[in-house]
């Protein structure tokens, strides 16, 4: 291939303004336009888009916080112990703390942290059990809670309360809730917010376990198979 020529001489058009200028003195713009050297531009930053870099989001050889176990004692109300406190053990962690082993009679539930000021406090929701038995007075069977005939109840918010009905008695009497009077024997529905049945009536470890939602109406418990055995249960 041959060679160019120096072009000392040599004269070029500006691409831009058509004006005349020495071509060894004229410039070679970004666009590839050859100009003359008072016309020559840089590429203006703004016409280059810009590079969109994500911040950094995982970190090396991170330590994150570990929950604490922790073992806790408290101690409850016993109801049948005539009230007084009866000591428990529970263990669990730091924002969930778990039942591990309880004294005999004695059912709680647990919220919280744990028993210091370092990482919290531990709050007892004690369940208070209600015996139901029932018997004839001599017109017709009716519930007797702790031995009172068809006793009014008081039903705190917040609060848990089991009607046992384990004993023998209860067979074919299945303790249920209602806003009506004699539920469904009177038309009305049963009330279920909150409450939890387990077992059948009459069998080793049955109940119905209510608790106690903000707001609840006023409720009245009934047998679900026999009209008049039930009563009130105020919820203030």
């Amino acid at each position: 291939m041959g060679r160019f020529a120096t072009g000392k001489f040599a004269l070029g058009v500006s691409d831009r303004s058509g004006f005349v200028y020495r071509l060894n003195d004229m410039r070679l713009e970004w666009t590839g336009s050859l100009v003359g050297p008072e016309e020559w531009e840089k590429k203006q930053p703004q016409l280059d888009p810009r590079r969109h870099v994500s911040d950094p989001q995982a970190l090396r050889d991170p330590r994150p916080t570990t929950p604490s176990v922790l073992t806790i004692h408290i101690a409850v109300p016993n109801v049948a112990d005539n009230g007084n406190w009866r000591p428990m053990n529970c263990f669990g962690q730091v924002g969930q703390v778990s039942v591990n082993s309880v004294e005999a009679g004695v059912t709680v539930n647990l919220t919280g942290g744990s028993a210091t000021s370092a990482v919290g406090s531990v709050s007892a929701t004690p369940i208070t059990t209600y015996a139901i038995t029932v018997a004839n007075p001599g017109a017709g069977n009716k519930y007797y809670i702790d031995g009172v005939q068809q006793a009014t109840l008081t039903l705190n918010e917040g609060s848990i309360y089991r009607l046992d009905q384990a004993n023998g008695t209860n067979g074919s009497h299945p303790l249920r809730f209602s806003i009506t009077s004699d539920g469904t024997h009177s038309g009305g529905t049963e009330y279920t917010t909150g409450v939890t049945v387990n077992g059948g009536a009459g069998n080793p470890g049955a109940y119905t376990e209510i608790e106690v939602a903000t707001g609840a109406p006023t409720l009245y418990y009934y047998c679900t198979n026999h009209s008049g055995m039930g009563g009130q249960a105020n919820t203030p």
